[in-house]
């Protein structure tokens, strides 16, 4: 038997909001299979498992105007899409086994009342930067477009457009 949900239930279920479903079926990134006789949009397995394709791609950095040719072109499978998914975790964990290492080298260093070495901070300071890089470069082009769109409303724009990226 399918399962069908209102936007309302696939927020909840999803962790999403109401508003950005709605987004995503208004620039067709995530269009409903079908809806209620009152209107009310609704969505089956298959638009949930798209959900999935599409959180997952911008979870690995992409647009939501790339998102969308990705998935229309068929130029990545569901499985590509978990692999990628996959691939970035393995990553991410390593990072962190290698902050938390430092971390843990600094405290016994510490305890012992052992002198800290540069060698000691730089390593620290090293695993640190790494491990926040990707999330000071995204909040970088996230401040970049705002400020491109702030500069195109004081040059003359009568209305304000919302950053793509934020409106979900």
């Amino acid at each position: 038997m399918k399962s069908y949900w209102k936007t309302g239930d696939l927020a909840n279920m999803t962790g999403l909001t109401v508003r950005t479903l709605r987004f995503y079926d208004q620039i067709g990134l995530l269009s409903p299979s079908g809806q209620t006789e009152s209107g009310h949009r609704l969505y089956s397995e298959s638009d949930l498992s798209r959900l999935h394709q599409i959180l997952s791609l911008k979870e690995l950095g992409l647009s939501l105007d790339d998102i969308k040719s990705v998935l229309t072109g068929g130029q990545i499978s569901p499985l590509e899409i978990v692999n990628l998914q996959i691939n970035r975790i393995k990553e991410q964990m390593k990072l962190q086994q290698k902050l938390l290492e430092q971390l843990e080298h600094v405290s016994k260093r510490m305890q012992g009342e052992v002198q800290l070495t540069v060698e000691d901070f730089t390593g620290l300071l090293q695993a640190m930067k790494k491990s926040f890089e990707k999330l000071v470069i995204e909040r970088q082009t996230i401040w970049e477009r705002h400020f491109d769109l702030l500069g195109d409303f004081l040059a003359g724009e009568s209305e304000m457009p919302k950053p793509k990226e934020e409106n979900q």
